[in-house]
């Protein structure tokens, strides 16, 4: 633990002081500020404040600046998939099967656990780095930070939709051209571990891009790109227009034969047990450089195989 003394300027007076503590220490996030001085961390004249109370001048905040392991997960050696990588920043591409990080059920055996065992320094950072997540069974990119000033900023950047990520999905039913889905998400009243279209204010506001790659008769190969990022949502927009995800269990319902579906393609069908969606491409502004960089990941070979299938069986 340290201790830091800020003085604020008067230049801040009016603002909360959580606001200016932050604008005074660029290197931690508001969020992180405010919880060390909701946890007593920081004093003024060894009084301690609420992070709502306002900036008056000149006031000395003493600040005891926490440096925690993260939640004691442990690292292991588990194959990780390094695309890119450098003093400020790891690009991975997720397997399907790997959940993001440690939590009710999956304790052990995440991406967090191989981060920390390809770099140990990640347990200085709140959830080893990782700044976003990909459901256990979507595989593709994702960014992890190295330092707190990285992840700072690719949470900011995050938060204000200047990452671009495109996806490949494949959806049921035949898709004329693309198009755009612009609707709320929020918790399903009716089963609190889905998400749901919600009525407008009951939710967070929602925007899926989506392009047509490829068509087959029953089946459409399509990008997905998302202008916001809520949980699940590209596979609860595309189920809310009737076209789910090929093999969501939770979103895409019992699987859907065509009506002249030969035995190869429904073996196929069946034997796809995960939904049918691939991280493919992602880009962002560097969080140091400021460079503007971009992967891309190739399909991995199950959603391969199937659209191969799909051509041959399911042709329009």
């Amino acid at each position: 633990m340290s201790q830091l003394n800020i003085i604020i300027p008067d230049r801040l007076i009016g603002q909360r002081i959580d606001s200016a503590l932050a604008i005074m220490l660029p290197d931690y996030s508001r969020s992180k500020i405010t919880a060390w001085v909701k946890s007593g961390c920081a004093f003024i004249n060894r009084k301690a404040f609420k992070p709502k109370d306002k900036v008056l001048g000149g006031e000395i905040v003493a600040l005891e600046i926490k440096k925690e392991k993260n939640n004691d997960w442990l690292g292991e050696d588990i194959p990780l998939n390094v695309i890119y990588e450098d003093d400020d920043i790891i690009v991975v591409n997720k397997p399907v099967g790997l959940v993001t990080h440690p939590g009710a059920g999956n304790w052990t055996g995440t991406l967090a656990n191989a981060l920390l065992y390809f770099d140990p320094s990640l347990a200085k950072l709140d959830r080893a780095g990782i700044v976003h997540r990909l459901d256990k069974n979507t595989s593709g990119l994702m960014v992890v930070a190295r330092s707190e000033l990285a992840q700072k900023i690719l949470v900011e950047q995050f938060q204000e939709h200047l990452v671009d990520r495109e996806y490949s999905a494949i959806v049921y039913g035949h898709m004329i051209s693309g198009g755009t889905i612009e609707a709320p998400i929020g918790r399903d009243p009716k089963d609190r571990i889905r998400q749901a279209v919600v009525e407008e204010g009951e939710g967070k506001d929602a925007i899926t891009h989506y392009r047509v790659i490829n068509r087959f008769a029953n089946h459409t190969h399509i990008k997905a790109i998302l202008e916001t990022g809520r949980t699940h949502q590209i596979r609860v927009h595309m189920s809310h227009i009737g076209h789910p995800l090929l093999a969501d269990p939770m979103y895409g319902g019992k699987i859907r034969f065509p009506k002249k579906a030969d035995e190869v393609l429904k073996d196929t069908l069946k034997g796809f047990k995960r939904q049918a969606l691939h991280s493919k491409k992602l880009t962002l502004t560097h969080p140091i450089t400021e460079q503007v960089m971009s992967w891309k990941a190739m399909l991995p070979k199950d959603m391969q195989d199937i659209l191969d299938i799909l051509g041959r069986h399911d042709p329009i």
